[in-house]
């Protein structure tokens, strides 16, 4: 049983927790990702490590309440305990000193550049991030993505706090600068991560996301991630969870990602029900 060590809220809808899990600490990198479970009979859940820590043993995962299972993992306090803990999983992002880099992370995205940043700019990268949620209450993190970068831009889709743009807009103000950019990175949702590829493509500049495609088993043994990149099947889970932004067949990934909206609404209508926390668990 992995215990959580420290809890904080982030945001009205965004949790991080410490969760004590010393073998997946020594080996974790940045880009990885682990797969939990909140109790013996929960969904499994997969989430980007955001932090790590191998002489405490701790790993640091972000969670943003939106269905049932994550809904159930925000109740929890420090001292509880999870049924499981699995990782690292995924392959970690290939770190080189590539120049200058660009990290783009919107809404919950924030939090798995984080390690990433942290390590480009170790490998002696010059790294400039953007970060930006809908709203300035949904924003996080952003005196300790200060700290692991050398530039920071910060928006808002509503502009309630710092400037009011898309975080598409400072990326494409960059790469038309005149500077020279090696490497793009992207992380958030689908429909952000496409058209960073998108806004990247006609400067010619590789950029890499993160595909949290729907997952169940981790292991490449369900197929339930499977994603076309480049015209070839592959699974988010082995294979990635990073891959080439301009080569990534968006429109099926969307498509794919749709494909259990209705059983996850019912799923967490019937958790938002009245009823004891034994039953919801037992569902």
């Amino acid at each position: 049983m992995y215990q959580i060590i420290a809890k904080e809220t982030l945001t009205p809808v965004t949790k991080m927790f410490v969760i004590s899990a010393p073998e997946v600490a020594q080996k974790a990198q940045a880009g990885q990702f682990v797969v939990l479970r909140v109790h013996e009979k929960g969904e499994r859940v997969p989430l980007t490590i955001a932090d790590y820590d191998r002489d405490e043993g701790t790993i640091t995962i972000v969670v943003q309440e939106i269905g049932k299972s994550t809904r159930l993992l925000g109740q929890l306090e420090p001292g509880d305990r999870l049924a499981s803990f699995t990782g690292p999983l995924g392959r970690p992002t290939e770190i080189e000193n590539y120049g200058t880099v660009v990290l783009v992370g919107g809404g919950l995205g924030i939090a798995p550049i984080y390690p990433i940043c942290r390590s480009l700019r170790a490998a002696g990268n010059h790294v400039i991030a953007i970060i930006g949620a809908r709203s300035g209450d949904l924003l996080f993190w952003e005196e300790r993505m200060r700290s692991v970068t050398d530039e920071l831009i910060v928006v808002t889709d509503d502009g309630s706090y710092a400037r009011k743009a898309l975080v598409t807009v400072p990326l494409k103000e960059l790469l038309e600068s005149g500077q020279t950019i090696d490497r793009v990175w992207g992380i958030g949702p689908a429909i952000m991560m496409k058209f960073i590829a998108l806004t990247s493509q006609p400067f010619g500049v590789k950029t890499i996301v993160s595909l949290n495609s729907i997952m169940v088993d981790g292991t490449g043994m369900c197929g339930a991630c499977r994603v076309s990149v480049g015209g070839r099947t592959y699974f988010a889970c082995v294979d990635g969870p990073e891959f080439d932004g301009h080569l990534v067949d968006w429109d099926l990934l969307l498509s794919r990602q749709r494909m259990y909206r209705d059983d996850e609404a019912i799923a967490l209508e019937r958790f938002s029900q009245p009823e004891s926390q034994s039953n919801r668990e037992a569902r």
